[in-house]
């Protein structure tokens, strides 16, 4: 698959707003798109995806290309499912490098959330291109380390299953797992009508990137506490 490097950088200025808590009023306004001006000249999306397919599963798990792959949220999130699309994306480390520079704590956070605002959307691009070229219906995402049935040790067969399409975008993964660039996010897409979000199955009472309610019954029937 070639890499996906027209991904025009993007980031939602209300969605920015929002998260610094700033007003908007002129003040407000001028704050952010200062931000802005600072953030999005150093962002470089790019995306790196795979077709592949679903080729065995068991209770505990399935192999896709060849990679084992042991979570029982995927595979109960790919039951009927054949065709999965595993990927990674990065804004690069330009904007990453200037938010460590600052001093100012305040301003460091500002670019941080820039960047991640601008890798959602990323995000998105990527999951509008392979429904447009793929046919799929709606697409929901699962990434190693995400939850405890899913652990950050799952990057080791996901990035073997991706080839050079990380070193091609300038990923590495460091002996702890983490990416680098850290402005990077890796998983697997796949066709799903209810959207599936890791967050419903976490019982975290306080985390500021919650994008779904905790859903304690879905989580029970995963057998998750078991």
């Amino acid at each position: 698959m070639p890499i996906l490097s027209d991904l025009t950088p993007q980031v939602d200025e209300t969605a920015l707003r929002s998260i610094l808590r700033l007003p908007g009023d002129d003040a407000g306004l001028a704050a952010a798109a200062e931000i802005l001006a600072v953030a999005v000249p150093l962002l470089e999306p790019r995306a790196f995806f795979r077709d592949d397919f679903v080729e065995a599963r068991d209770e505990t798990g399935v192999v896709i290309g060849g990679r084992s792959f042991r979570s029982r949220v995927l595979r109960s999130n790919l039951d009927g499912i054949e065709r999965v699309f595993p990927y990674v994306i990065t804004v690069g480390g330009r904007l990453e490098q200037e938010a460590s520079a600052q001093d100012d704590l305040l301003r460091q956070f500002s670019l941080e959330a820039a960047a991640d605002l601008a890798l959602g959307a990323a995000g998105a691009r990527l999951e509008a291109h392979i429904r447009r070229i793929f046919g799929t219906g709606p697409l929901s995402a699962m990434n190693p380390g995400s939850l405890p049935d899913w652990p950050i040790e799952e990057q080791k067969p996901l990035f073997a299953l991706l080839g050079d399409g990380p070193d091609r975008l300038g990923i590495r993964l460091t002996d702890s797992l983490l990416m680098m660039p850290r402005k990077s996010v890796s998983g697997i897409l796949f066709a799903s009508e209810e959207a599936f979000t890791s967050c419903a199955l976490c019982p975290r009472p306080r985390c500021h990137g919650r994008r779904a309610a905790y859903d304690p019954d879905k989580r029970a029937s995963l057998g998750l506490d078991s």
